[in-house]
């Protein structure tokens, strides 16, 4: 017997959700994960969308929800690292022998490239739950947050909600190239970050 298929594996995890709370699952599985707390969001927007392929919800409502819950939620997690968020790195950060100097740089590398972090950042797990908070917590500057964050909305619910919906059948074989491919794509992205931190330190 052939094992379930991803499309499956996804409509079996979040249709309980989506059958007994309906749109109100989709905006706040979407809305929590926005500002740090794990939720499948990415999951129940992947669902919603096939479910209404399948004409059981419709798709402009799960593309609009889905992106406000997405843009909310990272901008509650941005005025929580904000007000909140370096103060406790700097109260804690010590017992780890992490000083201001360090949070200081690390401040100043997300402002100069911060806008593209908050573009991208919702397509890679971890990073998707903690956006909002690490840019509040550096600093980012509270009037471009809100703009690239909506545009990385878009983004990310246009490619899991609009394409999943369009993509029908032949979806599959592509979430199954991306499994696939998917540890490559993380060993390279690992790589680059390990020689860009190199580079900074040589400069130093």
């Amino acid at each position: 017997m052939q094992h379930a298929s991803l499309l499956q594996q996804y409509l079996e995890m979040a249709r309980p959700y989506l059958h007994n709370y309906g749109y109100a699952a989709l905006f706040f599985g979407v809305f929590i994960e926005g500002f740090g707390i794990p939720a499948p969001g990415q999951t129940l927007i992947i669902a919603a969308a096939l479910l209404a392929a399948q004409h059981q919800l419709n798709i402009t409502v799960v593309l609009l929800l889905a992106w406000s819950a997405a843009v909310a939620g990272d901008n509650l997690g941005y005025t929580i690292g904000r007000f909140a968020g370096r103060r406790l790195v700097l109260h804690h950060g010590g017992r780890i022998g992490l000083r201001a100097e360090h949070l200081e740089r690390v401040e100043r590398f997300f402002n100069h490239y911060g806008s593209i972090v908050v573009a991208f950042a919702r397509f890679v797990e971890v990073l998707r739950q903690l956006n909002g908070v690490v840019a509040g917590t550096s600093g980012m500057h509270w009037l471009r947050f809100p703009l690239f964050n909506a545009v990385g909305a878009a983004l990310w619910v246009g490619l899991w909600g609009y394409g999943v919906y369009r993509l029908g059948e032949h979806l599959n074989l592509v979430l199954n190239l991306f499994k696939r491919f998917e540890p490559f794509l993380l060993g390279v992205g690992l790589v680059l970050v390990v020689l860009f931190v190199i580079y900074l330190f040589r400069r130093k």
